[in-house]
């Protein structure tokens, strides 16, 4: 028997939305079982924090837990690779940072392309760092440091919470765009560097701000600016670096990817539902404790935001000569 045209049409159109339905139902549904948020730190960290900050929202947004797993280590590459080995469908998160924008180039081998395999869900939070400097140094500005470390090359160290973390490269990009040559000292983490800074054998770091901010306000270190492009409320009167050095930026930020292939429908659920929780009252007042500020974004915007990132520190890192294995 022939069907006629007609209702061929109608039957062909009715199958190939069958799969757009099924995308817009799944995405409907969407969770339907507890979902694991990766964290590639230890427990009690910022990013640990606000992972769980947001996992909270979700869980009471979404009906189902998220629940929060540190995987560190690697220098947040064993997270990174455990997620892009998960199944595509929603029901594995990883937390992002700038750590992963610079290992791209830091690490000549790994086993994974960051900005291809993992696709990115939200930005959360961006913060910035804050240049301290040893209160027995006689620079009080930027530019008297500066003069102070053209005026003595290689006398002054430069700390930071690791060799390749957020807290070097941004004092690689500040050695790059000004010419002082400064001794990188690499902690294990940036508690130890402010241990050492009181204790006078720190010259200048490059701290993430919430956990310098008290020493900052008590005048224990001496914070000569900011790093991002303008002032910071929590430090209002402190100047941003570019006053001095033009076109310097360095942030601090996080926020949530996915491993490839998972569902855009998903993707853009959990990226409305986390920018809903962005500009709740409650959950900007808690990271405005932690020293952040809401970085609300959609999947296209985090992506190019991710990738510009990655280009960016690949600069400083080839200029700088850092490797890792």
């Amino acid at each position: 028997m022939k069907l006629p045209r007609r209702k061929l049409l109608h039957l062909a159109a009715g199958t190939a939305a069958l799969p757009a339905l099924a995308r817009i139902a799944r995405a409907q549904t969407y969770p339907t079982r507890p979902v694991r948020y990766i964290v590639s730190s230890a427990p009690g960290g910022t990013q640990d924090i606000l992972a769980r900050l947001i996992g909270q929202w979700l869980s009471e947004r979404l009906g189902q837990p998220f629940v929060i797993e540190n995987r560190s280590g690697g220098g947040t590459n064993i997270a990174i690779e455990m997620v892009v080995r998960a199944t595509p469908d929603g029901y594995t998160l990883v937390s992002v940072a700038p750590a992963n924008a610079i290992n791209a180039t830091l690490y000549q081998k790994l086993n994974f392309n960051f900005i291809r395999d993992i696709a990115p869900v939200a930005g959360i939070m961006r913060e910035p760092y804050v240049m301290l400097v040893n209160p027995s140094l006689s620079a009080k500005t930027v530019p008297e440091f500066i003069a102070l470390a053209k005026a003595n090359p290689r006398k002054l160290n430069m700390a930071s919470a690791g060799g390749g973390t957020g807290t070097h490269i941004a004092g690689e990009l500040f050695k790059m765009m000004t010419g002082v040559d400064l001794v990188h000292v690499p902690y294990r983490g940036g508690g130890p560097v402010l241990v050492g800074m009181l204790g006078g054998q720190v010259d200048v770091y490059f701290s993430n701000l919430a956990p310098a901010i008290e020493y900052i306000r008590s005048g224990r270190l001496r914070a000569l600016a900011v790093t991002t492009s303008t002032r910071w409320e929590a430090l209002p009167d402190l100047p941003v670096l570019a006053d001095f050095v033009p076109g310097y930026e360095a942030s601090a930020w996080l926020g949530i990817g996915a491993p490839k292939n998972t569902p855009v429908e998903i993707i853009d659920k959990l990226n409305t539902e986390i920018n809903a929780g962005l500009v709740d009252p409650k959950m900007k007042e808690r990271l405005d404790n932690i020293g952040g500020v809401p970085m609300p974004m959609t999947p296209a915007e985090f992506g190019k935001f991710i990738a510009d990132e990655t280009e960016k520190w690949a600069k400083v890192i080839k200029f700088a000569g850092i490797k890792l294995e």
